[in-house]
């Protein structure tokens, strides 16, 4: 399983020249293994993937956490859409008053966008799941349901080279300011149960995270708590705030090296890695 990560940024991209080496793009992950490509969210870095080599498949599977704009923000401006050689299927969760195509569909119109859903010209599939299991190529994909303001889901993706779990808008503590050891209950923990690599919402300080309570996101701390609880094997701090410059990051970073001790390595997510399973 090879993974490229596409964009890292929460809530609006960032160019701002002080964030250049983490990355100003909005999630998005690349997933390639035996020519089959996935695509983990549609923020702006997916323009990034425009240009990747492993774009030249028949087939190009797309999963969608939640519908934020943050999440979807660069689905309208993916090349494969307009292809009329490609097959893409987009998977996410709709809601009981409207379809999967209905809600992504409101996007695809004016005035937010000038092509509507109907004029792609690539054959466009939509798959609506929930707390799903389903198979693409190599993989098994277990989405499930976790604490973010509207439908979201987490995604864990298994293959016979390992597992990566990816769950970039989550607030596991909702409120706590510490996590419990009892986590049967715990949102995402079996998504992340295990997992080789665990991308994770960690935009806010332990300070943010304090007037943020109930927004739908973690402290970094408790990104770090939910990963050891999840026995995961390694951690990846996703969905940074827009706000917080490559400085700050190196700086919180290098504190929660210092001020804490888990038996996994943890570093933040930078546009651009490649990481092999």
């Amino acid at each position: 399983m090879n993974i490229t990560i596409r964009g890292v940024r929460g809530s609006i991209p960032t160019f701002n020249p002080e964030t250049m080496l983490y990355g100003g793009h909005t999630s998005c992950l690349e997933v390639v293994e035996d020519d089959c490509l996935l695509v983990l969210d549609a923020g702006t870095g997916i323009q990034n993937l425009n240009l990747s080599p492993n774009l030249d498949v028949h087939r190009i599977d797309i999963l969608l956490t939640h519908l934020h704009i943050d999440h979807i923000q660069g689905l309208g401006f993916f090349k494969p859409l307009f292809d009329s050689s490609k097959e893409v299927h987009i998977w996410g969760v709709g809601t009981k008053t409207k379809s999967l195509r209905a809600r992504i569909g409101r996007y695809f119109s004016p005035p937010l966008f000038p092509v509507y859903f109907r004029n792609l010209a690539c054959k466009l599939i939509i798959h609506e799941i929930d707390n799903s299991i389903f198979n693409i190529g190599p993989f098994t994909i277990q989405s499930q349901y976790i604490i973010h303001p509207g439908p979201t889901v987490g995604y864990r993706v298994q293959s016979p080279r390992g597992v990566l779990t990816f769950i970039p808008d989550h607030e596991p503590a909702l409120g706590q300011m510490k996590l419990t050891n009892e986590i049967s209950w715990l949102s995402g923990i079996e998504l992340a149960s295990g997992a080789d690599i665990l991308m994770h919402d960690a935009q806010y300080t332990r300070e943010e995270y304090r007037m943020k309570i109930g927004w739908g996101h973690s402290a970094m701390e408790d990104t770090l708590q939910f990963a050891a609880l999840a026995n995961v094997k390694k951690l990846y701090l996703f969905h940074h705030d827009p706000m917080h410059t490559d400085a700050m990051l190196d700086e919180m970073l290098k504190g929660l090296k210092e001020n804490t001790s888990y038996p996994f390595p943890f570093e933040m997510a930078v546009e651009g890695t490649r990481i092999e399973l």
